[in-house]
């Protein structure tokens, strides 16, 4: 019940404001989705660079502004588009951005991709039904910095890591995670039951500020700067570790492991 107070007082304007200077105010860095250009003019020049959901609303803006910066290449990947928006803006200025259609989770997308210095991804985490996919696949991709911006959730005090699943909430539940009175006009699957034909456009969870820094770390990424806001957060990680993954074993490695499981008696019915 107090979490549910925390989240709605939060979503007042006035205090979600005056809680932003008592953060500021205690030397936390506290973000502003202004300042991605910031970030990307700090770490793109002289580097390879890929926007990882480089359209919706934006049409390919960080992609250029990276190139702007001084990108050596950059590819910009997302599951829709290119927009008309995006092409005339990479006509008009002579712009070599290269374009990938694709699901960056999926093995041909991130064959087309390759690989970039500087991965830039915001926007996309909670749209996208498998997080940590998605964040081992933008390992995969990275070479060295990652900046990653998304939605998250009020940390929960004395439960870390936990996190929401959006579809199928009644509406009360819809709700409390519903942002329209700090400028969030619509959210597919929040401001309005599930839908199947929306596809990524739905919300799908809501991870708290922990939640997210345990599934970068999993996925080999250490996190070296946090600007925190009520309701997201943006992060420059560095990729430190292999990007995980579970390799299937061959036919004779699995009997070997099915033998030694039976020998040590370990398996049981949970």
């Amino acid at each position: 019940m107090l979490y549910r107070w925390k989240v709605r007082l939060l979503k007042r304007p006035r205090l979600n404001v005056l809680w932003r200077r008592w953060r500021a105010g205690r030397g936390d860095a506290v973000g502003n989705y202004d300042r991605l250009p910031e970030f990307i003019r700090n770490y793109a020049p002289g580097k390879s660079f890929a926007d990882i959901g480089c359209m919706w609303g934006v049409n390919g803006e960080y992609a250029f502004a990276a190139e702007q910066a001084g990108a050596t290449s950059v590819t910009a990947v997302d599951v829709f588009g290119p927009t008309p928006e995006f092409e005339e803006k990479r006509l008009t200025r002579g712009s070599r951005v290269r374009f990938v259609l694709g699901d960056v989770t999926r093995v041909e997308t991130l064959e087309a991709t390759g690989q970039a210095d500087v991965v830039f991804c915001a926007g996309v985490l909670y749209h996208h039904p498998s997080p940590f996919d998605l964040l081992v696949a933008l390992r995969r991709i990275c070479r060295e910095t990652l900046i990653l911006r998304t939605s998250t959730i009020p940390e929960v005090r004395g439960l870390p890591n936990v996190a929401v699943y959006f579809p199928m909430l009644d509406a009360k539940g819809r709700e409390l995670w519903n942002l329209k009175s700090l400028g969030l006009l619509h959210q597919a699957g929040i401001s309005n039951e599930f839908q199947p034909t929306e596809g990524y456009g739905n919300w799908f969870w809501g991870l708290t500020p922990s939640c997210l820094e345990s599934l970068l770390k999993t996925a080999g990424f250490r996190v070296d700067f946090r600007a925190t806001e009520a309701f997201a957060q943006t992060v420059v990680c560095t990729a430190v570790a292999p990007a995980m993954q579970h390799e299937l074993p061959d036919q004779i490695s699995a009997r070997r492991l099915a033998e030694a499981i039976s020998a040590a008696g370990i398996a049981r019915p949970a």
